[in-house]
Order: C-alpha cells, then structure tokens, then sequence
C-alpha cells in the first residue's frame, strides 16, 4: 500500500496524477476486504490494469487498485461440441495482453493473432471490447470471471451475457460494477486467416512469407504498427484515442458525395462506420502540437505527451478535436479511453 503515489509511471500516457492510496493486487481474494474497507471510509475506488486505456486529468483523492494477478492455462484441449478443434483458455486478469497473445501462438492455438502487440492487460481487453485489423476480442470470449460489487459475490458471465459491441460491452456501459478477475478464450487451433485489412497482406509479402500461418500475421501486424504508432515507451500515448464514428447511411451518403475520399464501412445493421482518424486529418490536427500535447504525426487517432503536458492540456485538445469534427462534418467523436 503506497500514500499520495504517483500514478505517472501507471499509465501509457505517462501523465502527472497521484493516488490518495494505491494497492497493488496480486490476489484476487484480497479484493472483496479491499472494496469493503473502501465503502466503511466512504472511499471512491478506481480499477486499474495496464494503464493503457486511461487519461487522468487530475489526482483521484480514494483508493486505486492496481490489478497484478498472473495465470494462464488451458482448461480443455478439445472443446469439439462447438468449434472444431479448439481449446479453452483461461487468463488471469493481470496478464499482459501482448504476452498472452504471443502464448497461445506458442501453443498452436490461434484467433488472437491480429490483436498482436495491443498495450494493456487481459482483464481490460472485453471491457471495451478491442479490436484490430478485422479482429474483435469479443469473437473469441468464451466467459468473463469477475466480482460483482453489486451483488458482492464472484459471477461468472459467458459471452451472451458480455453482451459485446463495437468498441462496447456489459463491463463499459455499467462501468465500475464488475471487476474482472479472468478471462476464457475458446481459441481453435486453426482458422482462416484474416488478412485482407491495412496493409497486412503487403507486409507479409515483405517479409517473403508466402504461405502465412498466425505467428506470422502476428508478427506482420505487430511490424504495421510499430511504424504506424508512436512507441508508448518513449512517447506517451493511450492508442486510439476516438472510435471510428457509426453514422446513419443518410449522413455518410451525404458525407460521402461531398469528400469522395472518406473511408466508410458498411455495418451488418445498416449504419455506416467511418474513418475518425480521417476526419481528425481533414480538419488539420494530424501532426499539430500545443505545448507539450498534440496529434502524432504517424496517426492522427493517437493523442501523445510528448514528455511535459498535463492530462487537461491532453483532454482539451481532444475536446478541441470534438468541437471541430462535429462543426465540420456533424460527426460526434467519442472517446476510447476513460477519463478521469
């Protein structure tokens, strides 16, 4: 248990925040004494995995938990009544997701290997259900474990129940009520490739892999974007920091006849996903910089620090960047990370 901890080296995006208390969990059946001794001292609690998904634009005055819980093992080798050939896979919380990924290529299972080298841990990846490359994490969730704090009781929820969507799930729209203690993957051990997305298909031509297996889309994708994205290690960053926009097929017809080149996508119910790193770029932010926050010039969705800004300069230039699309295009951006 640390007091008035800095949360700057907590978070990808490398921001100045404290911590009134920070506990690192490494158990998870500490957790329900944790939660409880915050609620006796009137405490607000705030779960934290791999800080990846988070902006901070000022200190949290209760308690941060930090997830450190490690695990991961296959509970059945053959799940054959539903997927032919295929393994269920639990990991704990804790785990980091690109080392989880990385595992269950080493383990001849696949599904997972375009969502390689996402920052953040496995308990946050259903939370907003990542996605990559034509890839949803929500396809392969077989079950989340979690604790209700709610309820006050451990849940086990399967994936009708996660109730996934684009960039969306149970766990985000009732934020702060379940905390995600592991995860089941029903991973086969082959499938088709997914490999017709960004650029995937002429970086395995690159690497001279003629005849791809998921190891090496894995390493395809995680070489796209590393030149794509800027390094959190040496940039602070959290990602995508807007999702791509879903508009009604009326708008992005409209959209569409007045900016012939606007990426756009046709969902299964009707609506239209757009490009938000698109239009960010069309309003002029792609590159920009204001003071020590801006638009990385490698991607126009990723906000950076380049080493001084505070969390406000970062989420007023996001509120700028909202303020701008909207007036321009009448497209509302919407934030992928939590911020707080």
């Amino acid at each position: 248990m640390h007091e008035n901890a800095s949360l700057l080296d907590r978070t990808t995006f490398r921001l100045p925040a404290r911590a009134a208390t920070l506990i690192d969990v490494h158990e998870f059946d500490a957790v329900p004494g944790l939660l409880a001794e915050a609620a006796q001292q009137n405490r607000d609690v705030l779960i934290l995995g791999g800080g990846s998904n988070v902006l901070f634009t000022r200190d949290w005055p209760g308690v941060v938990l930090a997830l450190r819980t490690r695990g991961l093992d296959i509970i059945e080798q053959h799940v054959a009544d539903r997927v032919d050939d295929a393994a269920l896979v639990r990991a704990a919380a804790g785990e980091i997701w690109d080392d989880f990924v990385h595992w269950t290529l080493a383990h001849g299972l696949c599904g997972l290997e375009n969502l390689a080298l996402i920052p953040g841990s496995v308990g946050a990846a259903p939370i907003q259900n990542i996605g990559a490359y034509g890839v949803e994490v929500g396809e392969f969730v077989d079950a989340v474990h979690a604790y209700d704090r709610s309820a006050g009781a451990n849940v086990r929820l399967d994936h009708a129940a996660c109730a996934f969507a684009y960039r969306d799930s149970l766990f985000k729209r009732e934020g702060g009520r379940y905390l995600i203690t592991a995860v089941d993957f029903l991973l086969p051990r082959e499938r088709a490739l997914r490999l017709d997305y960004d650029g995937v298909r002429e970086e395995l031509a690159a690497m001279g892999a003629g005849t791809p297996d998921a190891r090496a889309v894995a390493h395809a994708i995680s070489r796209v974007r590393t030149r794509k994205l800027p390094d959190p290690s040496t940039t602070g960053n959290a990602g995508s920091f807007f999702k791509n926009p879903v508009v009604s097929p009326g708008l992005a017809a409209a959209l569409k006849r007045e900016y012939p080149r606007l990426p756009l996508w046709p969902l299964p119910d009707g609506a239209i996903k757009l490009s938000a790193a698109w239009l960010i770029d069309a309003c002029g932010f792609k590159g920009l910089r204001d003071g020590d926050a801006g638009v990385s010039g490698q991607h126009a969705l990723v906000l950076v620090n380049y080493g001084g800004a505070s969390g406000a300069q970062v989420w007023a230039l996001a509120q700028r960047i909202q303020r701008t699309v909207l007036a321009r295009f009448g497209v509302a951006l919407e934030p992928e990370p939590l911020v707080v």
